[in-house]
């Protein structure tokens, strides 16, 4: 007998969820309020990085954002306005910023990212996407001896709680192993783990796969309720039509909070403002992806282009372009690279990032209607854990043994 499924939402854990059922023989509907692959799918960093364990929820973060508020031109942003659900977030998130709280979110976030790692490789493969994809690793840039050092606790902390080992690099080891950046930094730290690949083209090439499947991709459909029957959901609603199904995905993003009252608690989900730049490549690109974490800057080498990302700017769903942002992201830059980013501009871009106030995401069924879940929340790491999550979705579907423990994204966490 066939089972019917809508996935609502067409970014990067939508078309997970929608893969993975497929695979089991749903026939799936995917729901998309505006393109399938835009919004924080679109043009993110494209990292796929187990590196990444530990959450934005961490001692010394306050601080650390405090004086960043103090720079207008810093990587965090929060836009001055009367807003109870970002004030609530924050407080919440406050409450967690100690090392236990830490380390047990890293526990939920690292089995998501380590399972993700391995089935991109299966789905790439599988599937033959034209991607751009390349496992070089990461390297963790420095400019200064002490910055340098003071990660070499954080690396200790990772080997000891999480298995994750860094190489450290020094200057010169650094500049013969990525000649595109200049002379005379600190050093890094270099993560053999991780990948990256372009987004867009991985959206693309998914979305071709899915609709050879049999998936039905619906474009410029915005959700706008569910009509249920004895604690069932039984359709979603657009403006222009309803879909009816016997089980359906919140897969919303930053938007997913909208949800809340179809899913028996409030979801603290508050949108986190990213900005990127993409670039032509100079003569001398970067050949390995880099953070600058003294100034939570991205690179992203690709094929034919590069990318400088990341800044975090809690303004709501404000959909303007702000131009200190973009500078900030071209500034912090120049001061690593051989070259500085002075290229043709092919793109500038934002998103706005699902960020939970403990750094993990729901992975989950409704409080209140069974056949109604949600895969939500994946903060900065959605592309990195879409995968993993995908497939989880698929095995609570199908009442099937998970192949991880869902208990740390569960949704009644925040109703404690």
């Amino acid at each position: 007998m066939s089972r019917t499924v809508v996935v609502i939402g067409g970014g990067v854990i939508g078309a997970a969820c929608a893969y993975y059922l497929r695979l089991r023989g749903w026939q799936v509907t995917v729901l998309e309020a505006h393109r399938f692959g835009a919004g924080c799918s679109h043009a993110n960093c494209g990292f796929v990085c187990p590196s990444h364990v530990l959450p934005l929820a961490s001692p010394g973060v306050l601080r650390e954002g405090l004086l960043s508020l103090l720079r207008p031109t810093g990587p965090l942003r929060i836009a001055p306005r009367f807003d109870p659900n970002l004030w609530s977030w924050l407080w919440q998130f406050a409450r967690r910023c100690h090392r236990s709280l830490m380390i047990h979110a890293g526990g939920a976030i690292q089995p998501l990212l380590q399972s993700s790692r391995r089935l991109f490789d299966q789905l790439l493969t599988t599937e033959s996407l034209n991607a751009d994809w390349q496992a070089r690793g990461m390297l963790f840039v420095f400019s200064t001896p002490r910055a340098m050092a003071h990660y070499a606790h954080t690396d200790a902390l990772l080997r000891k709680e999480f298995a994750l080992a860094a190489k450290p690099l020094t200057s010169s080891e650094l500049h013969t192993l990525e000649p595109a950046l200049r002379p005379g930094l600190a050093g890094a730290w270099f993560y053999d783990t991780d990948a990256h690949l372009k987004p867009d083209l991985f959206m693309r090439a998914l979305e071709t796969r899915l609709i050879d499947r049999g998936v039905r991709v619906v474009e410029n459909s915005p959700v706008i309720g569910f009509q249920s029957e004895k604690r069932r959901i039984t359709a979603a609603i657009t403006p222009d039509a309803s879909f009816s199904a016997d089980s359906f995905v919140l897969a919303t993003g930053s938007w997913s909070s909208r949800f809340s009252k179809y899913l028996g608690v409030r979801l603290p989900i508050q949108p986190g403002k990213g900005y990127s730049i993409t670039f032509s490549r100079p003569a001398v690109c970067p050949r390995y992806p880099l953070i600058f974490e003294e100034h939570r800057v991205a690179i992203t080498p690709f094929t034919n282009s590069y990318r400088i990302g990341s800044t975090m700017e809690f303004a709501g769903y404000d959909d303007t372009l702000n131009r200190r942002r973009l500078a900030y992201l071209t500034n912090s830059a120049a001061a690593y690279l051989r070259e500085p980013p002075n290229q043709t501009v092919l793109e500038e871009w934002y998103g706005w990032r699902p960020m939970t106030p403990d750094g993990v995401p729901v992975i989950d069924r409704s409080l209140i209607y069974p056949n109604l879940y949600v895969a939500a929340g994946h903060n900065m790491l959605g592309l990195s854990m879409a995968p993993a999550t995908g497939k989880l979705i698929a095995e609570l579907l199908t009442n099937t043994a998970p192949h991880l423990d869902p208990t740390p994204y569960r949704l009644d966490r925040f109703s404690r």
